[in-house]
């Protein structure tokens, strides 16, 4: 329960940190904000100070900060005019537009230095259990298993994969016995192993686990900007496959009991309750890498240059500095509805897949 609890007010303070790059740069640039509020919908609690309301509203799938002269349909005071979004320079519009997105992404650099520079760079570290079986292989005749736990190779210990390979590899062609544990129940097995390139081959593939290497300070920042930088990548990729037809069509599917592939599946605030309700499961790392996760993939949307994001604001204040036009922000209204209709479709078809097929980490 703590742990969902504390994954729910992370992803709140995540819109919070998103939403208050752009409301301290815009009173940076003196601009005026007339609202800074966390959620959609009917309003729970606002309160004002000075010229900004501040408040809660019902949906918690986002923010906002409204600043004056921003939405093209607003009517200003002629004697505010020069304080609103509109009136100001394309280098002042872009600082507040990206602000935001660059408050996401440095707390996701901020939470991938800690990882790092706590636990150390994440090594794959290969062990005695078994993940596959090659077919036809000596492991194969022998009748291994997915699930093995390979305790011994012809009398040598194992307690750990390099050992294994090592003992496999230094007897091509050899009968050994081969002891595992299957299920809590020791069985031996005997294998006649094969030969490849002059070395022992039995065909198994070792589970994976994650390890952690130590790294200094320095290294760790290095770190966690290259894993920035991944997740980036990763997060386009994710969305590109999120809006095609066949990913909406699973995504269906599952509401009704499908599997949902974890590649293309979104997830609401009650899936973000049921991962961190399984904290203790998954560990507190990979929940952390998770947070972090979440706040490269609300930056690198916002990049996208297409309205209502803020990628779609920086894009129209660089083309009217170019062009020395106005754009045709009512023409492009319609462009902003379809999207927010896009987003509001995903996020109902997200909240009905964790509620009728909820996350299990653990399998």
């Amino acid at each position: 329960m703590v742990g969902a609890i504390a994954m729910v007010l992370a992803l709140i303070a995540f819109v919070v940190a998103h939403e208050a790059g752009h409301f301290f740069a815009a009173k940076a640039s003196r601009m005026k904000v007339t609202e800074f509020f966390v959620g959609f919908g009917p309003r729970l609690w606002s309160v004002v100070r000075g010229e900004t309301e501040y408040g809660v509203k019902a949906i918690p799938a986002g923010g906002y900060v409204r600043i004056a002269g921003m939405n093209p349909f607003d009517e200003v005071d002629p004697d505010e005019e020069e304080r609103t979004y509109r009136g100001k320079t394309m280098s002042q519009k872009l600082f507040v537009v990206l602000a935001g997105i660059a408050a996401n992404f440095l707390l996701a650099f901020l939470i991938l230095w800690g990882i790092f520079a706590v636990e150390g760079r994440p090594t794959p570290l290969p062990t005695p259990e078994v993940s596959s079986v090659q077919a036809g292989s000596a492991a194969d005749a022998a009748g291994l298993e997915a699930g093995d736990v390979v305790l011994s190779i012809d009398g040598v210990a194992i307690d750990e994969w390099d050992t294994a390979a090592a003992t496999i590899q230094s007897r091509p062609g050899a009968t050994v016995p081969v002891v595992v544990d299957r299920d809590g129940a020791t069985v031996e097995l005997s294998a006649t192993l094969g030969e490849q390139d002059g070395q022992g081959f039995l065909g198994i593939g070792p589970v994976v686990e994650l390890g952690f290497t130590e790294v200094g300070l320095v290294e760790s920042v290095g770190l966690a900007g290259t894993e920035v930088w991944d997740l980036t990548l990763q997060s386009y990729g994710f969305l590109g496959r999120l809006v095609t037809p066949s990913t909406m069509a699973e995504l269906v599917g599952g509401i009704g009991g499908g599997d949902v592939s974890d590649e293309v599946r979104p997830v609401s605030v009650v899936g973000l309750w049921q991962i961190g309700s399984q904290t203790e499961e998954i560990g507190v790392v990979n929940v952390l890498y998770l947070m972090a996760s979440i706040n490269v993939i609300l930056g690198a949307l916002n990049v996208l240059p297409i309205l209502p994001l803020d990628g779609g604001h920086a894009a129209i204040a660089v083309y009217e500095r170019v062009t020395g036009r106005k754009a045709n922000l009512r023409a492009l209204a319609p462009v902003a509805v379809a999207v927010v209709a896009l987003f509001v479709f995903i996020g109902v078809l997200s909240l009905l897949l964790d509620v009728t097929n909820p996350i299990d980490l653990g399998g």
